[in-house]
């Protein structure tokens, strides 16, 4: 069972930067796709990015050009780094490995979640 462990949430002014780290237990990032998710309470939970094996990476429009997604494989960890925090950016994020290609275990994983709060 793969284990993800996000760190890096906190309190941050608006216009300032975080940058959250995901910790894989294995070494998954040659076939899993791995993304960042956040969740509004009272809504779905939506893809802030992810990045595929291959190095591609997907956005959400919101997030376009204020964040960054990117791995370093050695450390079998991901990061997102948030710039130009906005209040609406506010809320748990989480980070998530999908087995999209079926090459893995057939499951996909999600973290525990860590709390970004935009707020002077």
């Amino acid at each position: 069972q793969v284990q993800l462990v996000e760190s890096g949430g906190g309190l941050v002014q608006p216009g300032g930067s975080l940058r959250l780290s995901c910790a894989a237990s294995e070494s998954i990032f040659s076939i899993y796709v791995m993304g960042w998710y956040r969740q509004v309470p009272g809504k779905q939970r939506e893809l802030v990015a992810e990045i595929t094996s291959g190095g591609k990476t997907t956005y959400a429009d919101s997030v376009k050009g204020r964040f960054t997604i990117s791995r370093d494989n050695a450390k079998n960890t991901v990061y997102l780094q948030m710039n130009s925090l906005k209040p609406e950016d506010t809320t748990v994020y989480f980070c998530n490995a999908e087995d999209r290609y079926g090459l893995g275990s057939g499951d996909d994983y999600w973290g525990q979640g860590t709390q970004v709060t935009v707020s002077s």
